[in-house]
């Protein structure tokens, strides 16, 4: 993993790119911790137009690497995805949560995996590519299974990528590491979070490297299965997030980047 690989997703600072002039203030801050490339992710569309986004991240030195879009809208509105990633420069895009979906229901989840081929075709159609984000709740099994492995076996290879991520793998119960091999070759994205526990024995997001995994083999797997985008996110802070971020980055420079 290259440095400039290392990016990091706009959802961790949301509450401070609610405006113009807080997005373009961020950026600058973002690239003088060093980041390189940035997901962007929320904030509405009405926020700023995607030209503008842009154009103030090139500014910055900062690759869109990739974004996370409306679920509704990825589904059900695939071409409104396509012009948005165009504007924005970037080739990916990933479907952030699998809201009202009730794995539990062989209707519900069907429908959905069958939708999520659709519009990944409809980006694959048009040059772009369409990956999945899970979370904990994709490690609820059905046939023995967890759900994630189903939603990647029955969608093409083609049609649909994936955008592991650490903390919420590890949550569910599966093996990062093993996770990264088995997705070999649909795995451009991978969402960096390190995993602690707080006294009181409820599990908390930590700054990489000020948790407990350990993201050297997961680096490598993650490379040796294709990464292009290694992309730090820590989705609660304990206290000013920008601080947690250089915490972040300042760790993967002196310890996983070759």
């Amino acid at each position: 993993m290259k440095i400039e690989q290392v990016a990091l997703i706009t959802y961790t600072i949301r509450d401070f790119i609610q405006t113009p002039e807080d997005f373009r203030a961020s950026m600058k801050k973002i690239a003088d911790i060093g980041y390189k490339a940035v997901q962007i992710s929320g904030m509405g569309h009405d926020v700023m137009p995607a030209e503008e986004i842009a154009a103030v991240c090139a500014e910055n030195g900062l690759t869109i690497c990739a974004t996370h879009e409306p679920s509704d809208m990825i589904l059900d509105e695939p071409e409104k995805v396509v012009e948005r990633l165009k504007k924005l420069g970037t080739q990916y895009t990933a479907y952030p949560f699998p809201r009202d979906i009730d794995f539990t229901d062989a209707e519900s989840r069907n429908k959905f995996i069958q939708q999520l081929d659709k519009a990944g075709a409809v980006l694959r159609e048009a040059g772009l590519v369409l990956t999945y984000h899970n979370h904990a709740n994709e490690f609820y099994k059905w046939d023995g299974k967890p759900a994630l492995q189903h939603i990647a076996e029955q969608t093409s290879a083609e049609n649909l990528h994936f955008e592991p991520d650490t903390y919420w793998v590890q949550l569910g119960g599966g093996n990062v590491v093993e996770w990264c091999k088995m997705l070999k070759g649909r795995l451009p994205l991978l969402h960096l979070k390190d995993v602690g526990v707080r006294e009181g024995n409820t599990p908390i997001m930590h700054e990489i490297g000020y948790g407990n995994l350990d993201f050297k083999p997961i680096i490598a797997a993650a490379e040796a299965s294709g990464c292009e985008w290694f992309i730090v996110e820590q989705d609660s802070c304990p206290g000013n997030p920008f601080d947690s971020l250089k915490m972040s980055f300042d760790y993967i420079k002196a310890n996983l980047v070759s």
